[in-house]
């Protein structure tokens, strides 16, 4: 189960680029392509025992799934592959070059309201719903809790 390794890495980035920071992590989304060779629930479960112990413990994870699609050189026509993938033409049967499917990477990491920073300001000001800070200071309210700062990570490649 290749899953858990690509959990534990994505883990591990995702620590790497919130330590910082000193808050929480709410979700994280992973955008997985249908040709990457992941099983999603598979993929959620090693998140769950990736995550325990980190700044990531009881995070969400989020997947967006990006379907395979391939183009052909020589007569241009564009196509989805499916799964499992026909990676032909289906019009004049010469090998179709990928377009997407392969993705395999962090696209956002959501972390928890945190305390004042160092400039005395906090994250839980009056100003927006839920004490956010509104539109301009990057927090939205979330249904279920205090408001969020969605952060965009780094791309993590597929291997």
């Amino acid at each position: 189960m290749h899953e858990l390794s690509i959990a534990v890495a994505v883990v591990e980035q995702a620590e790497e680029a919130v330590r910082e920071r000193g808050r929480a992590v709410e979700s994280l989304t992973l955008r997985v392509g249908e040709l990457a060779g992941v099983v999603p629930e598979a993929l959620d479960f090693s998140f769950g025992l990736a995550t325990e112990g980190t700044a990531l413990a009881g995070a969400r994870l989020l997947i967006e799934t990006v379907d395979g699609r391939g183009r052909c050189e020589c007569c241009g026509r564009e196509a989805p592959t499916g799964m499992p993938p026909v990676l032909w033409c289906a019009g004049c049967g010469t090998p179709l070059t990928l377009l997407r499917g392969r993705e395999l990477e962090i696209v956002r990491v959501t972390l928890a309201a945190g305390p004042p920073d160092a400039e005395g300001t906090s994250d839980g000001g009056g100003e927006g719903p839920r004490g956010g800070e509104g539109a301009d200071g990057g927090l939205r309210p979330t249904p279920s809790g205090p408001p969020v700062r969605d952060e965009e990570a780094g791309h993590v490649p597929h291997r």
